[in-house]
């Protein structure tokens, strides 16, 4: 993308933007539809944050059991692990 469509693309959307600020804070039907839309985006922030919380917990879950899974997993290879620690030597193939 050009330079010249790049500053047009930018124009239109400042341009759209500036359309709906306008319409939504200098006009009767404006204010009226904000009203009606400010409980609901309150409401969905709401529920955006909870699912932000309940995603936060189910991480966490997930988290612990991983460690858990590691930690036994990891109890066999340790042992095995220190058993053949000078082992690794350079293959000859």
């Amino acid at each position: 993308m050009n330079e010249n469509s790049q500053l047009l693309a930018a124009t239109v959307v400042g341009a759209i933007i500036g359309g709906v600020a306008g319409y939504l804070f200098f006009t009767d039907h404006g204010r009226q539809l904000r009203r009606r839309v400010e409980p609901i985006l309150d409401e969905f922030a709401t529920e955006l944050s909870s699912f932000r919380v309940t995603l936060q917990k189910a991480a966490g879950v997930a988290n612990e059991g991983w460690r858990l899974l590691n930690e036994a997993a990891g109890d066999g290879e340790g042992r095995q692990a220190s058993r053949y620690a000078g082992a690794r030597s350079a293959s000859p193939f």
